[in-house]
């Protein structure tokens, strides 16, 4: 095993910044890559449906067929990832993306697609996300600094948003113009390169993973972990209902409330895309911003997420609209980077991966009911009504976490916190590093 006296240490480069070292800055390039393929995917995926002849059922039965196994295997992820190398478990996961994405395009254009084959290739692209993502969280909160890490969090969400947000708009422009299965082979060869450069991580500095008593054993230590912590499990069933119902309103009633009120798929671009835009905003407020009381600050920012539903339940024009989903994407930054940061100085290194399924699993385990219930909730209602309720539960939740004390009352800690193992390859900011070059704005 190796000490913290001889791990291996890594030449910071001039034109970085302190805290990122090879390894964070591995994993952002990565997440750039695959974001910018993915985002052009999903809408290449869509449009593969329709050309094949299938309808809006179609194209939600082959998102649904991505979500099942995500759901389902989350917590199998979590726990392999903490057994495992968490980049070896990355690789395997984008190489099995690799693979489906490179089967979908093939089959895309030889022009025989069929929508078993598809809603297949879906799934297994979605059961690779399973073991993927809690893999990834773990890694990047064993690789950055606790002094450094909300700025580290911040900056690697404004590097995938951002990603995000040009990988959307350079992948409808290219299944106007090429066809979706060439983008989809692109998105293969992304996630190609993304394995590849996750394969270079430098993993010495994290301790071997001790012999357990098997993968239920693991699973149990997790859970443990997890309903141990009031202000953890609290926070994750607030968002299992916030994530569910604000994905009901954008998903099911946002195009409804825009083909009707707004003038159609357009005017609702734009709002998703000031989302978007203020999502980029959010993370580069939280380079700056370090709050003291994490939780409450985050938490407090959940509020916001209320107002879109309520603003398409009026409905206002397309501006304050487009308003309204700024500030919301701003403010869900301002949650996310808080909460990585709290799990990163209260969680073990070496359960992160388990802890972040069960966050991953609570968070999204509702969204298929709720938007499966989104049509029947608007004939027995009516539609604003519907998206009323959904902008009152967002309060309600949100208001009920803010009762328990240690949401309002834990706070940052001023020296920094590697969860018992040395970040090798990010050494601390100096006084000049914190205040000058690094600082935006």
């Amino acid at each position: 095993m190796t000490s913290a006296a001889n791990s291996p240490r890594h030449p910071r480069h001039p034109h970085r910044p302190s805290w990122a070292g090879r390894n964070y800055t591995l994993l952002t390039a990565a997440a750039v890559v695959t974001n910018l393929g993915s985002q052009g995917a999903l809408i290449a995926s869509a449009f593969a449906v329709l050309d094949a002849g299938g309808d809006g059922g179609a194209v939600g039965l082959v998102a649904a067929a991505r979500t099942l196994p995500l759901v389902l295997f989350l917590l199998i992820g979590g726990a392999v990832a903490d057994r495992l190398p968490r980049h070896h478990v990355m690789v395997a996961a984008n190489a099995l993306n690799c693979v489906s994405q490179a089967a979908f395009a093939m089959l895309v254009l030889s022009g025989e697609a069929r929508l078993w084959q598809m809603m297949l290739l879906s799934a297994l692209g979605g059961t690779g996300q399973a073991f993927f993502s809690p893999a990834a969280e773990g890694m990047l909160m064993s690789t950055v600094s606790g002094e450094q890490a909300s700025r580290a969090f911040a900056m690697f969400r404004l590097a995938m948003h951002g990603a995000g947000l040009g990988g959307a708009a350079l992948g409808g422009a290219m299944v106007a113009v090429i066809g979706p299965g060439w983008v989809l082979a692109v998105d293969a060869v992304a996630f190609a390169v993304a394995a590849a450069l996750r394969s270079l991580l430098d993993v010495r500095h994290i301790p071997p993973r001790e012999p357990g008593g098997g993968l239920l054993s693991d699973l149990r230590e997790g859970w443990r972990e997890f309903v141990g912590r009031p202000w953890l499990w609290t926070i994750v069933a607030q968002f299992s209902v916030v994530v569910a119902v604000v994905g009901a309103a954008d998903a099911v009633y946002g195009p409804l409330v825009a083909r009707d009120s707004l003038g159609g798929a357009g005017p609702w671009g734009l709002a998703l895309g000031a989302f978007g835009a203020g999502t980029v905003g959010g993370a580069l407020l939280m380079m700056r911003w370090k709050p003291r009381r994490l939780l409450l600050a985050g938490t407090l920012s959940v509020f916001p997420l209320a107002t879109p539903a309520a603003a398409l339940a009026v409905p206002v024009p397309l501006g304050p609209l487009c308003a309204v989903m700024f500030v919301s994407g701003a403010a869900i930054e301002v949650f996310g980077v808080s909460w990585m940061t709290a799990l990163h100085q209260e969680i073990p290194e070496d359960k992160l991966s388990r802890v972040s399924a069960y966050d991953w699993f609570g968070s999204i385990a509702m969204v298929p009911l709720a938007t499966a219930l989104a049509g029947p909730a608007e004939d027995a209602f009516g539609r604003t009504p519907a998206l009323w309720g959904c902008a009152t539960l967002v309060v309600v939740v949100t208001a009920a976490v803010l009762c328990v004390p240690d949401v309002r009352n834990l706070t940052r800690r001023t020296k920094a916190v590697t969860q018992g193992v040395p970040a090798p390859d990010v050494e601390p900011a100096s006084a000049d590093a914190e205040g000058s070059a690094w600082r935006l704005g």
